[in-house]
């Protein structure tokens, strides 16, 4: 099972008006959605490559739509100071327009400033707190 939470108003990209206008109702409104989650409780198979289809609901805006992620299972390993730690690389293609962002503008050679797909893209190592053994229990 996998529960993200993603505080809005921690937008940060480097550029102060870009960000109060990501936060704004153009995109995340933050004033009236103060998270993006997502909930997953379905792993596939492993296929030949290592990855993994990774089912979860993704809500944004009050807009909650199912997504298949791919998730590889990098291993586990131990640090220098003895700590049990998971690695897994996500990714995966939203059409932005499921949640309504919408907004877009025209550029000057012809086109659209934003595209409708949004890579995902992440990195995720877990550290082990329980001083068990880890394991990974997944189909495959």
């Amino acid at each position: 099972m996998i529960d993200l939470w993603i505080d809005t108003s921690s937008i940060d990209t480097g550029d102060a008006k870009r960000d109060e206008h990501l936060k704004g109702e153009d995109f995340f409104d933050l004033a009236n959605h103060k998270q993006i989650t997502f909930i997953s409780r379905t792993i596939g198979k492993r296929d030949a490559k290592g990855n993994h289809e990774l089912w979860g609901e993704l809500a944004m805006r009050g807009i909650t739509k199912n997504v298949k992620l791919n998730a590889f299972f990098g291993g586990i390993v131990t640090d220098p100071f003895g700590n049990e730690k998971a690695g897994f690389a996500v990714s995966g293609t939203i059409n932005r327009s499921d949640w309504e962002l919408g907004w877009n503008k025209s550029i000057e050679k012809g086109g659209l400033l934003l595209s409708d797909e949004v890579e995902i893209s992440c990195e995720v190592e877990l550290t082990n707190v329980n001083a068990k053994d880890l394991k990974m229990e997944l189909e495959g």
